[in-house]
């Protein structure tokens, strides 16, 4: 039976979005000085006003007042009349230590147990599945290129109207196998000067986003089309609404396709299971998919605080795959799944997170992050002979 699914993106300059980039820009200024930082930044963003707070521990001597003012700059606020400035807004900061209670447990050869253990309890999950190259669901994938190409028409100079915030949401219809059949409908709010017209805005945004990023084979003459359905959009970005680290989790995994366990990404080292687990999660997931093992999956890995291996792994695939525990028994024979083993496979003590703290963390085919390689591929087919 055909369904209905929608998923949403928010581009670099959405509020929240902000405060994601600043809180991953601080984390990768640490880890590139210091690999071993630990780093739990948190942002707030409002009119004219900017908070960073939280834990770091760290050797790396960094400027977080100059790090805030360059992100905002580099995400496009920098003009007064958008409510926030990057050279005038004001930049409070109010960051400790992180607690020794916590540090022991994370801390090789310190705490009650000798390995490095979880940084904290919780659940996260990995998705994959074969509705787009990328293995990543298409209402997500074309939500994210539909923000991201307004971005680049904005940095561009082609549409010079274009201020840094904006939205896209798409829904598409599904036939019973889940393969999208077409677009049903397709929304873009995009912050834009005071001077320009309505009709201007809907008809560029067809023209020159919608049109270059959405497969024709999926528009008819029933697509709704929504653009900017309030009929303006010009106070936005943390003028608009504040903005806090962490508050996209959807928009930043599957958009809705899957399971989340509720942990956000942003401002976290990998020490940070939140993170770390689920980048491992993703990569399991997609590995699986690739290898056609299955052609959806989704993977839970669960951790309890100071411990090294995860309480639990779990495998759903949809009942796509021959059989889910023998999938299990694999992930557990081909991946390590300690925080230090996820770490070091996935190379994450590195600064490479600013880089996908707006337009998704997974599916990024345009970077190369090591948990969207596919080279498990062959280990996992032989796995299973």
């Amino acid at each position: 039976m055909a369904f209905l699914f929608s998923s949403e993106s928010v581009s670099e300059g959405h509020p929240d979005k902000l405060c994601d980039q600043i809180s991953d820009a601080i984390l990768d200024a640490c880890l590139a000085q210091d690999p071993e930082s630990r780093v739990a930044a948190e942002c707030f963003a409002t009119t004219g006003l900017v908070i960073v707070g939280g834990e770091i521990t760290t050797k790396a001597s960094i400027d977080i007042r100059k790090i805030v003012r360059q992100t905002i700059k580099e995400v496009g606020y920098t003009k007064a009349d958008y409510g926030i400035e990057s050279e005038t807004c004001g930049v409070l900061t109010t960051v400790n230590e992180q607690s020794p209670d916590i540090a022991q447990g994370v801390n090789k050869g310190e705490g009650k147990f000798k390995e490095m253990g979880a940084g904290d309890q919780g659940l996260m999950f990995g998705y994959a599945c074969n509705q787009t190259p990328e293995l990543m669901p298409m209402t997500l994938v074309l939500s994210h290129k539909l923000v991201k190409r307004v971005a680049e028409l904005r940095k561009s100079g082609q549409l010079t109207y274009l201020r840094p915030d904006s939205k896209a949401q798409v829904t598409l219809e599904y036939d019973e196998d889940k393969t999208p059949v077409r677009a049903h409908t397709i929304v873009i709010s995009t912050q834009h000067n005071p001077d320009v017209e309505w009709e201007t805005i809907h008809n560029d945004m067809i023209e020159h986003v919608i049109k270059t990023i959405v497969p024709a084979n999926l528009l008819d003459e029933n697509t709704r089309i929504l653009i900017n359905p309030t009929g303006a959009f010009v106070i936005g970005g943390p003028n608009g609404d504040a903005g806090l680290t962490g508050r996209k989790i959807i928009v930043d995994t599957y958009g809705g396709w899957g399971s989340h366990g509720g942990g956000a990404f942003s401002g976290k080292d990998p020490s940070k299971v939140d993170r770390s687990a689920a980048y491992m999660a993703r990569y399991i997931a997609k590995n699986i998919v690739a290898a056609k093992l299955a052609t959806e999956v989704e993977i839970q890995l669960a951790y309890a605080i100071g411990i090294a291996e995860p309480v639990s792994v779990r495998v759903n695939s949809f009942g796509t795959a021959a059989n889910d525990r023998e999938l299990e028994t694999l992930i557990k024979e081909n991946f390590t799944l300690t925080p230090e083993g996820i770490i070091n496979s996935l190379q994450l003590k590195r600064p490479i997170y600013r880089q996908v703290a707006a337009y998704g963390h997974f599916g990024r085919t345009d970077l190369d992050v090591p948990w969207e390689k596919t080279d498990k591929v062959a280990q996992l087919t032989n796995g299973l002979r």
